[in-house]
């Protein structure tokens, strides 16, 4: 990358973007996407999470800006100096989770997500959902608001909320987390290999319907959800040195 590369910036919504849009433009110009040769995300971690999900070329890197309500993953917002963070810039390739729904009306539908796969009950009665994992049943009937498999990277997000474990980067790990689980009532998740296969079986479906997330991908009235991580298909984000996304993980667990 050169000394002075050419910059594309995206910004969200929020008013304090959309003016650090027009500031960031006139400084360092702004390349179309075709062009550039790394993206700048202005926004929270919603937008980062949408720039992931719309950019083509994985291997293009995204440098994010912290401009938004949530920004764990993205960095602090300055004017000065971008190039000089750019090329000094840790990098970190993140490994989104491709997930696969089979609808009680016989549809298919797959989508990906960098943070986690969620299945939610949607209405006042409980879930029940089989778990198998590598095709071996772990979980005969979970009895829960819900169960989330969440990448390190989203392992901060709805994983923590749902008292999940934090994975550091690194470790090659899935956390599966249940939501308000009533039965078994000891089982609180686990920490599985981020190789492994992951099946959900939702149980009396017709009575007790259940949807599937994948970031901001919703299907409803799943009978079955496949989640793997992709194959081949890796992100490369880019983090100032000392705002680096393990060292930020490492923090919040000290919170």
């Amino acid at each position: 990358m050169s000394s002075m590369p050419r910059i594309a910036f995206f910004s969200s919504q929020h008013p304090r973007a959309a003016e650090a849009l027009a500031e960031m433009s006139a400084r360092y110009g702004n390349y179309n996407r075709s062009e550039a040769e790394v993206l700048v995300a202005l926004g929270g971690d919603g937008f980062m999470l949408h720039m992931l999900h719309e950019n083509s070329d994985p291997h293009l890197p995204v440098f994010g800006m912290h401009l938004g309500e949530v920004g764990f993953l993205m960095n602090r917002y300055s004017a000065e100096g971008l190039p000089e963070r750019i090329a000094r810039a840790a990098q970190f390739w993140l490994a989104p989770l491709q997930m696969r729904v089979e609808t009680v009306s016989g549809e298919n539908f797959s989508a990906l997500a960098f943070n986690e796969v969620a299945l939610l009950r949607q209405t006042n009665q409980a879930a029940h959902i089989r778990i198998l994992v590598n095709g071996t049943e772990r979980v005969e009937r979970l009895v829960a608001d819900g169960v989330l498999l969440a990448t390190a990277a989203g392992s901060t997000a709805y994983n923590l909320s749902a008292h999940g474990p934090i994975l550091p980067l690194g470790t090659e790990a899935l956390a599966l987390t249940p939501i308000s689980p009533f039965r078994p009532r000891r089982w609180r998740g686990a920490v599985l290999p981020a190789a492994v296969e992951v099946r959900f079986e939702v149980l009396n479906g017709d009575h007790r319907p259940v949807s599937a997330t994948a970031d901001y991908d919703e299907v409803r009235d799943i009978v079955a959800v496949d989640v793997r991580q992709h194959p081949q298909l890796r992100h490369l984000l880019l983090f100032d040195p000392e705002h680096a996304l393990d060292e930020r993980i490492l923090r919040e667990q000290f919170l």
